[in-house]
């Protein structure tokens, strides 16, 4: 399995920014997206792509930190791991069941012990409101960001955000590609790697953002991850706990 690396760089941000405003990831991630392992997964999967890219993220930073990590889980992997987690049902295993913010939250403290803050925006108009928790989160955390909303079905990960005069904007990368290894150009002609303003996101979907949360990590003598207490003010989802805001959290 082929897969690219870091494709958002280069991409220049929208004119006439302000420069104070850009916050961006730090790391590097590979591009999973619809049937890059041999999977058709077109129609259900985006949310087990978005996962797999925010695991590679995650994956590298622990390998660079000398933690003890371990290989992108699979889809297959990642219904078992939610299965034995007691969040979904059996016959979960082998179906094309949509997964949500939630559930990448769990996957990703089951599998790496990290645990996500999950940002619950009442609509995409209101993620205006909460632009300073994202320009913190990639400053702090410096992790990509799951995006997935209930009326807007597409999960997406978030790489970055900046703003100019007209508008808020979020980098974008959109995991529905399906095809031999793309370019970054690939993607930004088809609109699947670009900034987008605020006003492409929908008026009427809730959104809830997975944000994984390294800085409160720290290593312990065995040389896994243990955490240091969450931060101030910042709620977190990991294994047995459940989200408040969102309980139908699934996404094509």
């Amino acid at each position: 399995m082929q897969l690219a690396k870091n494709l958002h760089e280069g991409l220049p941000p929208p004119e006439s920014f302000y420069p104070e405003s850009l916050a961006l990831i730090k790391g590097d991630y590979m591009y999973y997206h619809s049937g890059c392992d041999g999977i058709d997964d077109r129609g259900w999967g985006c949310g087990y792509r978005a996962l797999q890219i925010l695991c590679s993220w995650i994956q590298d930073k622990q390998i660079h930190d000398d933690y003890i990590t371990r290989p992108v889980p699979t889809i297959s992997e990642i219904q078992g791991g939610l299965v034995k987690m007691e969040d979904k049902p059996s016959n979960f295993c082998g179906s094309k069941s949509w997964i949500g913010s939630v559930e990448v939250a769990l996957a990703i403290d089951y599998y790496y012990n990290v645990a996500c803050r999950i940002l619950h925006v009442r609509n995409g108009e209101a993620l205006e409101d909460h632009k300073e928790k994202i320009i913190n989160h990639f400053r702090r955390n410096s992790s990509p960001v799951m995006v997935g909303g209930d009326a807007d079905t597409a999960a997406k990960v978030l790489l970055g955000i900046c703003e100019n005069d007209k508008s808020v904007y979020f980098l974008l990368l959109d995991p529905h590609y399906y095809g031999e290894t793309p370019t970054k150009d690939t993607l930004v002609s088809q609109h699947l790697l670009e900034w987008r303003p605020l006003s492409s996101f929908v008026a009427d979907s809730f959104y809830n953002l997975c944000m994984p949360r390294i800085s409160n990590i720290t290593l312990s003598d065995t040389g896994s991850y243990k955490r240091s207490g969450p931060e101030e003010d910042e709620s977190t989802l990991s294994h047995g706990e459940c989200c408040n805001t969102d309980s139908a959290t699934s996404f094509m």
